[in-house]
């Protein structure tokens, strides 16, 4: 599956469980875990997106395992991330290695990100063998 496609995927099965948090706190009046749900939010459905978008854009990139590899990481750096910080919203201390196992992953993923979007250009024979977009 290309990487547009799993992160544009992705993005809306966060964005789906992010709302249901949303509403499950709304109506319980229990915000205590609204940082986990905004993390959520904006890394598993803003982020995730616009991860889609560049790579939709690149379809060179786009059809790369490493692009691939690059939006699953950030889905389970993600869902890590957000359990460890709804775990320690919710009074759990056990929840800051999780936090912190998550952040990093999610740092060295847009490291990598940042690799893919930055790294020098293929070369101008590779390009013009692939068709015209």
């Amino acid at each position: 599956m290309k990487a547009s496609v799993l992160s544009f995927r992705a993005a809306v099965l966060f964005v789906i469980v992010g709302m249901a948090w949303g509403i499950v706190m709304a109506v319980s009046q229990d915000h205590a875990a609204m940082p986990a749900h905004a993390h959520l939010n904006l890394l598993g459905w803003v982020s995730l997106f616009l991860f889609g978008i560049y790579y939709h854009l690149h379809p060179a990139i786009d059809r790369g395992r490493l692009a691939a590899i690059q939006a699953w990481v950030w889905i389970v750096g993600t869902a890590i991330l957000t359990v460890g910080v709804g775990l320690v919203r919710t009074g759990t201390e056990s929840g800051e290695p999780i936090a912190a196992a998550g952040s990093i992953i999610v740092f060295a993923d847009i490291l990598l990100f940042a690799w893919l979007v930055f790294r020098p250009a293929e070369s101008a024979a590779a390009r013009s063998a692939l068709p015209a977009e």
